[in-house]
């Protein structure tokens, strides 16, 4: 999807392993902006620094560039992303590079790390 906003990318430069950031599981809202299947609303299943999972009800296609729209702790995000991989109901988006969203998203990550190490600490004494 090219947008004012949104310049398109060239997605071939950097792949980025998903799992190469830490995931943080985290409940919001999602809308996906989709050129083939219009506006379709969903529920976000966890996030990293480089990209989000969402369960929707509606196939995406694979490959597909969309828009993201979700609020997170640290404000609310309009992101592009890839489609990268589905199971089921559940979709794997990477994110493209936007600093302001990105500023949103890794300081999300990191305050759910920082939750995440605290409980495993008071788990283990």
């Amino acid at each position: 999807m090219k947008s004012e906003n949104h310049p398109e990318r060239d997605w071939t430069q950097d792949r980025v392993d998903p799992r190469r950031k830490p995931r943080f599981k985290i409940g919001a809202d999602i809308v996906i902006h989709s050129r083939t299947c219009g506006e379709l609303q969903g529920q976000v299943v966890d996030l990293s620094e480089s990209g989000i999972s969402a369960l929707l009800k509606i196939e995406v296609p694979l490959g597909e560039v969309v828009d993201l729209e979700f609020t997170l702790p640290f404000g609310a995000v309009t992101i592009q992303a890839k489609v990268r991989q589905r199971t089921a109901f559940r979709y794997g988006f990477q994110f493209a590079e936007s600093d302001a969203a990105n500023d949103a998203i890794r300081r999300t990550c990191r305050s759910l790390a920082i939750e995440e190490a605290l409980r495993q600490s008071a788990s283990a004494g």
